[in-house]
């Protein structure tokens, strides 16, 4: 179809999407009488294929937070900036990598969320469930050291509870942290399209390949269905597969006294 003077089509995602949105328009007129019949039930969903999960490895996990420290490769804009916000963009992005938390979990977070004696803190999870999750010494430092840095800063306001602050001293929002997150990952990873949600993807995959316990994954991540879990983060991933390289043989040994 044609679009501000583009010829645009969409994939089988898109058509799922909107086939969706007709039919639940269609199935409520249908409800009220106002249609005799529901055309759009006839029309069959496009097979979705599965993607395959991007996802940070081990060292760019860790040259993601060292960027983040240090600003290296940032343009002389962001540069500019980096100064004011280095402390709080590595607190996300650790607790982001060490929890598996969602982006609306994050900005939700107040000051009160958290028990360092614990090292744990409160999510609101889907639904308006309120959780409980821990995490290591390592995201408790990058948490503490942006705590000291607000605490002498004097322009934050008192009455503010928000955990994470933008630059104008207000809750930060889902596309500041969606900002800063590409901001960094492309220096690291430009390759890779590197949202919150790959963030996400990428704890929930070393956590598994640590455990080998989709349940506890499925646990942490708030997911309701395991299967959810399976479908993301059991896949077979590169390092399994060079695994298995050799692990099948075509001959057999030669004897050595032959």
């Amino acid at each position: 179809y044609r679009f501000h003077g583009k010829h645009l089509s969409c994939d089988e995602r898109a058509k799922a999407r909107k086939l969706s949105a007709v039919r639940a328009l269609f199935k409520y007129f249908f409800n009220k009488g106002l249609l005799d019949k529901d055309d759009s039930a006839k029309v069959p969903t496009p097979k979705l294929h599965d993607k395959e999960i991007t996802r940070l490895d081990a060292e760019e996990v860790s040259d993601l937070i060292n960027v983040a420290e240090s600003g290296d490769g940032l343009t002389r804009h962001a540069a500019g900036y980096h100064s004011k916000t280095k402390i709080r963009d590595t607190a996300i992005l650790t607790l982001f990598l060490g929890t598996g938390i969602r982006i609306s979990e994050l900005i939700g977070l107040d000051n009160d969320s958290f028990d360092f004696k614990e090292n744990s803190f409160v999510v609101t999870r889907k639904g308006g469930n309120r959780a409980i999750l821990y995490f290591s010494d390592e995201v408790k430092y990058a948490l503490q050291e942006y705590i000291a840095e607000k605490s002498n800063d004097p322009k934050i306001p008192k009455d503010e509870k928000a955990f994470f602050r933008s630059m104008q001293y207000k809750r930060i929002t889902v596309r500041t942290v969606e900002i800063l997150v590409k901001k960094y990952s492309q220096i690291v990873s430009p390759l890779k399209k590197i949202t919150p949600h790959k963030l996400r993807s990428t704890y929930g995959t070393r956590l598994y390949n640590e455990t080998g316990d989709i349940y506890i994954v499925a646990d942490v991540l708030g997911h309701r269905d395991v299967n959810t879990t399976k479908k993301h983060y059991a896949a077979i991933t590169d390092d399994n597969r060079r695994k298995v390289a050799n692990a099948v043989k075509l001959r057999k040994d030669e004897d050595p006294e032959e």
